[in-house]
């Protein structure tokens, strides 16, 4: 939990109410217009019930680090992954914090003009305001220093971050920070591990900027390994004092 509330400090806003819910491994922050933790809290049990229940007859989906293909009468939760992760060229669960995010996103959007749904560094925006997102990357001498700027017309968003080097999910690079963007959170999710996979030094940059270009959906992206810096696409970026 340490590493989520690191990310959860991140992501509030004083012009906003924020909360927390939890179900098992979620521990999701939102900011809203006004205090929705009974329905996200409803959500979020909704959501990884329907995830258990059919990882529980499909186990494959919870192991496999390849795309998996699912049924036509899969949960929705499940089928958003399982799109994300194909598109991506992972396992369906890299996608899982994304997609949570975003399921719990477009509930509360019922109620809320304003919804920012932050899940272990995955984050789903709907905003009416300009906001700035905060890199966090780790022990990088950059790490704090640079902050994503989104305006209402971008979106719905989704800003997702995957590291070799912080967190606990499984990741087989060492990047500090890989921040995807994309309209889709759950595939932001699973191209930011996607992307930080194959990064082994700084050197793979390019490489790895080349790989979120290939995916489609992906709309920009940013890789910090150390003091190094690589952007592409639709990002506008901006100092923190």
């Amino acid at each position: 939990m340490g590493q989520l509330r690191i990310y959860h400090n991140w992501v509030k806003y004083s012009d906003l109410v924020s909360f927390r819910v939890a179900d098992k491994e979620s521990d999701v922050q939102i900011s809203a217009m006004g205090d929705f933790r009974v329905e996200a809290q409803a959500e979020i049990k909704r959501c990884r019930s329907e995830l258990e229940r059919y990882i529980e007859q499909n186990l494959e989906f919870l192991v496999t680090l390849d795309p998996i293909d699912v049924s036509e009468d899969a949960p929705s939760i499940v089928a958003i992954m399982a799109s994300a992760a194909k598109k991506a060229g992972v396992g369906p669960m890299a996608a899982v914090a994304g997609a949570i995010a975003e399921d719990i996103g477009h509930v509360l959007m019922k109620r809320s003009a304003e919804v920012i749904v932050e899940n272990g560094g995955d984050i789903f925006i709907h905003i009416r305001k300009p906001r700035r997102i905060g890199i966090f990357a780790g022990n990088s001498p950059l790490s704090g220093k640079l902050a994503i700027d989104i305006e209402p017309d971008d979106i719905p968003l989704g800003v997702c971050t995957s590291s070799g080097t912080v967190g606990h999910s499984l990741n087989f690079g060492v990047a500090d920070a890989v921040v995807v963007i994309s309209p889709s959170t759950a595939l932001a999710d699973a191209a930011a591990t996607a992307v930080s996979n194959i990064v082994q030094s700084a050197d793979d940059i390019p490489a790895a900027i080349d790989l979120a270009q290939s995916i489609d959906g992906v709309t920009g992206v940013v890789i910090i390994v150390g003091d190094k810096l690589g952007v592409w696409g639709q990002v506008k970026l901006s100092k923190v004092d």
